[in-house]
């Protein structure tokens, strides 16, 4: 008989993490969080549950479930969630904070580059290229989405109605949200196999082996629920909130273009069920429309450059602020540089701020439960509405792209081969965001020059 081979032997726990160690990590991943929410989650999968193993499988997707029903960039907010069960509230906020910096600094850069040299051949030729990749990643986030939401005929329905609330009644996104979720919440209790919601980003896999945070470690002590703990950072977010905007009205005045702006982004934070592409016709609506800090156009090439950058793609709302800011000269005449840093700055302060307390005061609740979590119903019926919303948008970005000029104006025949070959590059051979673009971008630059 052969030698029965040994069993091998276990892997010990991670030893505790410091907080220095993990600034290293929190700020490195501020610079290579590529990919949108789905390509940030996995990078934090591999690094802190398989290679690191701070965290273990399953406590990591039931913090992602609790991410996915919130409001907010779930990829930062998980960042918070697990920096915050590390080491307290400190380590959320260095966590959370981090995953945003190196994205506002860097599209601050752009954001200047663009409105300075945005009138040179070369950087015009880039963007003509670019926008038509745009209009295809909208269209292919509408296709990602719903291939996870339209499991049913009642939630085509409700994309279709969405679609159609948005592009012909012009009713405005966070009325879309709100009638979706009373139609997943009252709906659920007639047919609640239509409200389900899938399998979110995966179930779980083959265990790494022991964890710093197991399936079975305990709650740390600042991890359990407590109601004194609860009202005080409810009390301590609203404080922050009051005080920012109490002091923007103060030096700028109600009307001011910063006060309007902190009012506008904290309401968008509020309503971004979806991700990202579900909120940019909200901010479309209130940033060009309403308030007419930036044009269209501007809009598209604010999207393509958070494309290119790291971070959480709701960042491409520091663009509208900085562009908003510049133009407004808030900082004064001729002080356009600090004027869009101001209000970018200002921009990312209201729109995160949220999430923040989010984390930090339901952390514990989510902490008491590891099984799974409620109210999925009305998340599933609102992300299956951000579907309809998402193809009005990709229909708003392809009428810009195709008529610039109106459509009693030519057709752009250029940006149209454009388009249609990054949609195939993107649905038929997977191309990277990143390749992508480098490659329209390109096309772009040649097709201008040779005309």
């Amino acid at each position: 008989m052969p030698d029965t081979p040994p069993a091998p032997t276990p892997r010990p726990a991670p030893a505790a993490v410091s907080f220095a160690e993990a600034l290293r990590f929190w700020l490195k991943l501020g610079f290579i969080s590529f990919g949108g929410p789905a390509g940030q989650i996995a990078i934090m999968h591999t690094e802190l549950v398989e290679r690191r193993r701070w965290i273990s499988e399953q406590r990591f997707l039931h913090a992602l479930n609790y991410c996915m029903v919130l409001p907010g960039p779930e990829a930062q907010q998980l960042a918070t969630y697990i920096g915050w069960l590390l080491h307290r509230t400190c380590g959320g906020m260095v966590a959370g904070a981090l995953f945003v910096l190196p994205s506002l600094a860097i599209l601050i850069a752009l954001s200047w580059v663009y409105l300075r040299f945005g009138d040179v051949p070369v950087v015009a030729g880039i963007f003509y290229g670019i926008k038509p990749a745009v209009t295809a990643l909208v269209l292919h986030a509408a296709h990602r989405i719903g291939t996870r939401a339209l499991k049913n005929g009642w939630m085509w329905g409700i994309a279709a109605a969405a679609f159609v609330a948005i592009f012909a009644l012009d009713v405005p996104f966070p009325a879309i949200v709100i009638a979706a979720g009373l139609i997943g919440h009252f709906g659920a209790q007639r047919a609640p196999g239509v409200f389900a919601l899938g399998g979110g980003h995966g179930a779980a896999g083959p265990s790494a082996g022991p964890a710093l945070i197991d399936d079975d470690t305990p709650p740390p002590p600042h991890a359990r629920f407590t109601r004194a703990r609860l009202l005080r950072v409810l009390a301590m977010g609203l404080g922050l909130w009051g005080a920012a905007m109490l002091a923007l009205v103060a030096t700028q005045g109600w009307q001011s273009t910063l006060a309007q702006m902190g009012w506008f982004f904290t309401k968008a934070a509020l309503v971004t069920f979806g991700g990202a592409y579900a909120v940019l016709p909200y901010v479309y609506q209130g940033a060009v429309e309403h308030h007419q800090w930036l044009s269209a156009a501007q809009m598209i090439d604010g999207l393509a450059l958070g494309e290119t950058t790291p971070g959480p793609l709701i960042m491409v709302v520091a663009f509208v602020g900085f562009v908003g800011g510049w133009l407004a000269e808030v900082a004064g005449p001729d002080r356009f540089f600090l004027g869009g840093t101001l209000a970018a700055c200002v921009v990312t302060f209201f729109t995160f701020l949220p999430s923040f307390v989010f984390i930090l005061a339901g952390g514990p609740l989510v902490e008491a439960t590891h099984g799974k979590l409620g109210f999925t119903a009305p998340l599933s019926a609102i992300t299956a509405a951000v579907v309809g919303v998402i193809v009005n948008l990709a229909l708003f970005f392809a009428y810009h792209v195709l008529w610039p000029q109106g459509f009693g104006g030519p057709f752009d025949a250029v940006s149209a081969l454009i388009a249609v070959a990054a949609a195939v590059a993107l649905f038929r051979f997977k191309v990277g965001v990143i390749p992508l673009l480098a490659a329209c971008a390109s096309v772009g630059l040649a097709a201008r020059l040779a005309l």
